[in-house]
Formats: structure tokens, sequence, C-alpha cells
């Protein structure tokens, strides 16, 4: 079993690389990929623990991009950590967001929610900001009773306090990733887009867009949902992926490796996703 999504404190977890590891050994996975939100920051920490345990200790990231008006995130499986280009690329990604940031405190300031950039990072162990880290600042100052509400009323997508960033195209993300050894894979589908949005056209167009893969066990799925987007993947000769989206306190319930109880990702698909690697153009 693999788990090729999840998260840490370099974004919007709660736990170390080192104990992401561990956790990842715990649940005996035979592989584990770090996916932090726009950075490669906890690989290092992450890949040092190799020599102590026993599950294969892997590279990724997940990059927020705009699609048809609505928010699609793209896991960047495989990259390499050493490329400079994809780690300026990142950097720059990573001052987006803090623009994103600085707006967003001035539109909670207008709408009689005033904290400041202070209040958000108290919440953070790293300088990387999140949404998560503004819920958490919102509940702490007594602007809602709890940092889920947050999302609920203020900063959640369609939200008066949600701004949004300046986020890639998908075909820059695949561009990207592709460039940096790593194959381009979009996260969670059916996640952010709901009523009549058609996936199997979608997953046409971003197939051409650059995107080799798609996330067709996840974590939070229903089996209906896992189904349809295992067997349309086949239909497109797309490569699948699993992984829990693991955030640690961030997300209660979601266990590393078996979402919330039923997640189990086959070890046979990382083999395809290196084959597919292999294949890419980079």
């Amino acid at each position: 079993m693999i788990d090729l999504h999840c998260h840490t404190l370099h974004s919007d977890g709660t736990d170390t690389p080192e104990d992401l590891a561990l956790l990842g050994e715990d649940a005996r996975l035979s592989a584990l990929c770090l996916t932090d939100h726009d950075t490669l920051g906890g690989i290092p920490a992450f890949l040092a623990m190799q020599p102590r345990v026993k599950v294969r200790l892997m590279v990724g990231t997940e990059l927020s991009c705009r699609f048809l008006g609505h928010s699609l995130h793209v896991l960047g499986l495989l990259v390499n950590p050493a490329d400079a280009i994809f780690q300026a690329r990142l950097e720059n990604l990573r001052g987006r967001r803090e623009d994103r940031n600085r707006r967003m405190i001035l539109r909670l300031a207008e709408l009689g929610c005033p904290i400041t950039l202070e209040d958000v990072q108290a919440h953070a162990e790293t300088p990387l900001l999140s949404r998560v880290h503004f819920a958490e600042a919102l509940a702490t100052r007594g602007f809602v009773r709890r940092a889920p509400e947050a999302f609920e009323r203020l900063i959640g997508d369609d939200c008066p306090g949600f701004v949004p960033r300046d986020e890639l195209s998908p075909a820059e993300a695949a561009q990207w990733i592709r460039e940096a050894g790593g194959v381009p894979v979009v996260a969670h589908p059916g996640r952010f887009i709901r009523g009549g949005f058609r996936w199997d056209e979608a997953m046409a167009d971003l197939q051409q867009r650059g995107l080799e893969g798609l996330e067709g066990y996840y974590g939070e799925y229903r089996a209906a949902e896992q189904k349809y987007f295992v067997t349309l993947a086949a239909k497109l000769g797309m490569v699948v992926t699993g992984g829990s989206d693991y955030h640690g306190a961030n997300k209660p319930g979601l266990r590393l490796g078996r979402g919330r109880g039923g997640l189990q990702v086959p070890d046979d698909l990382l083999d395809r996703l290196e084959t597919q690697q292999k294949l890419g153009t980079y």
C-alpha cells in the first residue's frame, strides 16, 4: 500500500517531515510521497529519514492552478529536488502567496475582522502561510467559534473574505513539473468543482494541456467516485495515482495511508508512474 499525497507543517499540515516518515513506517506503507503546497522545504529532512525506515520516501509538491474559473490542484510527483529552476519557480509562487495574504488581511479588516500577519504567523511553524493559519488566527481572535467556521463564513472559496492569488494555468504547472523530471497529476478531481461539471470532458482537455495522470484513489472519495475516476483514467490512458491528503490535526480523522478508513492505494500504481516519468519529455 502506498500514499502519494500528504502534507507537513512546511505547508498546511501539522507534523514534521521526520514524524511523517515514521507515521508511514507505522502504517506499513511501501512508499510515501511528501507533497507540500508550493514548496520542497520539508524534503531534505524527510529524505534524511530514509536510513531509519523501510517505507520508500519520495519527492513531490502540490501546485494551485486556475481552470475554467475554478481552483484546480496539480501534484508534481517524483520531481528532482535539486532542480534550481524549479526551486526558483516555487519561490515565485510563494511570493504570489505572500501578496495574496497581505490583500486578505486588508479584506478581512474591511469585513470587521482585523487580524495581522503576525497573528497568522503565530499559528505556523514555517514562513509559508495558508488559509488554515488564517482560520486559526480568526478563531483565536474570536471572530469565529472554531477554525472550520472561518472557511464556511469568511475565507472559503466563495466567501466574502476570500482573495484569489495569481495562479498558474494547468499547462504551466505541467510544463514546470515535467521540466523538473516529474509527472504532473490532477489532484482529487471533483473535490472543488460541483454541480453539472463534466469531468470526462475536462480531463480530456487537461490531458491535452500536458497533465499525465489523475488521483483516482483519494482519502475522502466515496466508492462511486473512486470507481468513476479510475475508469476515466483507463479510458483516457492516463496514469492513476492515489493518496490520503493527510494534514495531521488539520484534518481530524483522516489517517495516513487509510484516509477516512477505506483507502487502499495499490503498490503497482507506482510502477506505471515511474514508467511515465521515464517516458516524459523534460
